[in-house]
């Protein structure tokens, strides 16, 4: 899997709690736990703008509400749209001063809400909650999140890896098989194999029996999408949507294109796709040129950070 840069807040060693714990027993356990809700930690922005913008304050650990479970943070992930909100250009609604951002988590169970019943404390688990529509997130050492977006961890995946999956798999999953509907023997191409959702996006429809191709700009990149499954690599820059796909289809074209990058891409998504295929794409906000689709074209398009904010936006109101 396609290493990310991730958060970890730091932890005392357990011989260094226990120590701790030992002049705190008895009648001073209320310190301890006093004192263990004041050293919580979150790393929030108090106005959007550059990262140089984020600070660390002292919070107040979270209590689960009904349907809700608190996470002990091991890891978070940085995906493009954390970046957009903290800047102020996407998903802002909702938010106010100090914010706690970022979507993907990992982390232990520590409390559960009323009427949870898939998790218990102590499970590691990993999802897509907070850090949009208001709703903090996972810069901080504990978060509060609604046990429908959580899943258990991986066993074979560290917290780190853990915490990079939740939001590229969705979206990844939600374009290849809901969406596209993709089946064995398909031809899929998938575009920029080694970000994070096409490097998801490739293994998925590998798992479904598909032959993927996936452009990448480099030898190095090429080997990483080969190791990752890609039957055909095309090196886009030196190579046209008519000439790859005459070359990996014999110019029928791709039963399914999926857009990881928008702009030119999709324009050349649009070139790709055989006659009644699909092109999904995830980042389809500007003008394009629709005359060069085919007849009978069957474009599906959808923004599925916008289905994500609605869905962390209703359970936030329930």
């Amino acid at each position: 899997m396609e290493s990310s840069t991730y958060y970890q807040p730091k932890r005392p060693k357990d011989s260094t709690i226990l120590t701790y714990l030992s002049n705190f027993i008895d009648d001073k356990f209320v310190g301890l736990l006093f004192l263990g809700v004041q050293a919580l930690k979150a790393i929030v922005i108090n106005e959007h703008g550059n990262s140089d913008l984020f600070v660390e304050i002292n919070t107040e650990n979270p209590v689960a509400r009904p349907g809700h479970v608190i996470i002990d943070v091991r890891a978070t992930s940085v995906n493009p749209v954390d970046t957009k909100i903290r800047r102020g250009s996407e998903g802002t609604a909702g938010l106010t001063f100090p914010a706690i951002l970022h979507i993907d988590v990992s982390g232990v169970v520590s409390s559960v809400g009323a009427g949870v019943t898939r998790f218990d404390v102590g499970d590691e688990v990993y999802g897509c909650f907070g850090g949009i529509v208001g709703i903090p997130g996972a810069l901080a050492d504990q978060m509060e999140a609604d046990a429908e977006m959580l899943a258990l961890k991986p066993k074979s995946l560290s917290f780190g890896e853990a915490a990079s999956l939740p939001l590229v798999a969705i979206t990844a999953w939600e374009a290849l098989i809901d969406r596209a509907s993709i089946k064995p023997n398909d031809n899929v191409l998938v575009h920029g194999g080694t970000g994070g959702v096409g490097h998801i996006g490739i293994q998925l429809a590998k798992v479904l029996g598909a032959r993927v191709s996936t452009t990448v700009s480099t030898p190095e990149k090429a080997e990483i999408a080969r190791r990752l499954g890609a039957d055909e690599i095309i090196f886009y820059n030196s190579e046209t949507p008519q000439e790859y796909s005459q070359r990996i289809t014999e110019g029928k074209g791709f039963d399914t294109v999926f857009d990881t990058l928008g702009g030119e891409v999709l324009q050349n998504s649009l070139k790709a796709a055989k006659l009644k295929g699909h092109v999904v794409s995830i980042i389809g906000y500007d003008r394009y040129d629709l005359t060069e689709m085919p007849t009978l074209y069957s474009w599906l398009f959808r923004s599925f950070i916008m289905k994500a904010a609605s869905t962390m936006a209703r359970s936030c109101k329930d």
